[in-house]
């Protein structure tokens, strides 16, 4: 395994907007929760307020369009930034620029793009999408040869074997630079090589840090061959608690309404994928739930039935934000995290993850004061409540 450190530089840490749905467990309607413009607020509004760096809206046919779900939010926070899918083969990048540019600009620089392929090839079919595997990462290469340059204000002709364009430009250019960073996932030796050559940031979902700073380590190498380099990101859920026997109780609790038929459809599904990445995360668990554990306080139990990232860290704060410190020492600099619900979570982790990570970006909630005092509600409506120094310090 190659090793790679750290650069210095502080963590960022995303949460998620559960544009698919959310709830308190998972494959049942048990608990579940409507997943609307003033619930997505919440969870929009608590994430900026926290300090997290920005949030990932998902994209599909299982979800909300993340343009417009990003539009009616991007008002309403301060210094959120949005993580918005474009999707080559369904946009021309001419259009996907135009939108960029547009969202980029009201939102004042807040924009980062997430370039989705797609690999569910049902899905892609009813979007109108029959090419193989290989030729959609061809469409998605040339996609962003055009879209980029069209970002950074040039003129664009161009004729590749999927796309043509005579003549493309942007009449108002993006707030940003040369446009947004693009964030790109693909475990495929084609997606990494349209990674390597194009993107900014590779992400991957949440396999265990030796795989992880393997995949690193090649993603690294091929860029280097192509004169680039790019940094990492990685995409996991988090199940955190004050002590890490209530947040393993929480992840059996996850799934306690999950029964083996629901579990055996869902698995079905995924095999029908042609995505490597969905592949990967399968063969953490292969369906079965008696070792779910797949590495030191990394849980597969998501992945049951929830396709993409299927991994959690489970544990108290410390322990959690250690093992994103593993991820860090692979290379990793940037966290999407999400929780069920996802209103709730977005708290914890912050609370309770947050003071044991260096952050590029400052935790509100570790800072300031609530009604002008102390955090915590004044006892008896008269005292303020005690901060009481760790055992070490006194």
């Amino acid at each position: 395994m190659n090793v790679t450190t750290t650069t210095g530089e502080g963590a960022k840490v995303l949460w998620f907007l559960p544009t698919h749905g959310d709830g308190r467990y998972l494959g049942t309607p048990k608990g579940g929760r409507a997943v609307d413009l003033p619930y997505l607020r919440q969870i929009a509004q608590a994430a900026d307020g926290l300090g997290y760096y920005g949030v990932l809206l998902p994209t599909g046919r299982s979800c909300e369009d993340s343009w417009v779900v990003a539009s009616a939010l991007a008002p309403l926070t301060e210094r959120l930034r949005f993580l918005v899918a474009v999707r080559p083969g369904l946009l021309s990048p001419t259009l996907a620029a135009r939108m960029t540019a547009t969202l980029d600009r009201l939102s004042s620089g807040r924009l980062l793009i997430n370039v989705v392929t797609g690999g569910d090839p049902v899905e892609n079919k009813g979007d109108g999408i029959f090419l193989p595997h290989a030729e959609r990462y061809e469409v998605t290469r040339e996609f962003l040869h055009v879209y980029k340059r069209l970002l950074a204000d040039e003129a664009v002709s161009y004729e590749g074997r999927h796309i043509r364009v005579e003549n493309g430009r942007l009449a108002f250019p993006p707030h940003q630079a040369g446009g947004p960073p693009l964030y790109f996932g693909g475990s495929s030796a084609d997606g990494i090589d349209v990674a390597a050559e194009t993107v900014d940031k590779y992400l991957t979902w949440g396999e265990p840090p030796a795989q992880v700073a393997e995949k690193v380590a090649a993603v690294r190498a091929i860029a280097a061959r192509k004169g680039r380099r790019l940094s990492f990101g990685i995409r996991l859920h988090a199940i955190v608690r004050e002590t890490s026997a209530e947040a393993w109780a929480a992840a059996d609790d996850l799934i306690r309404h999950l029964d083996d038929e629901t579990v055996a459809a869902a698995q079905k599904i995924f095999a029908r994928m042609d995505s490597e990445g969905q592949r990967r995360m399968s063969a953490l668990h292969a369906g079965r739930r008696d070792k779910l554990e797949v590495s030191p306080n990394l849980w597969a139990g998501v992945g049951l039935v929830r396709g993409g990232a299927g991994t959690a860290l489970v544990g108290d704060g410390e322990t959690v934000a250690a093992r994103m410190r593993e991820y860090r020492q692979a290379g990793v600099d940037t966290f999407i995290m999400s929780g069920y619900p996802h209103l709730e979570e977005a708290y914890r982790f912050a609370e309770l993850v947050f003071p044991h990570l260096e952050l590029a970006h400052p935790a509100h909630a570790q800072a300031g004061a609530v009604n002008t005092g102390p955090f915590g509600e004044i006892i008896a409506n008269d005292r303020a409540p005690e901060r009481r120094r760790a055992a070490a310090a006194e």
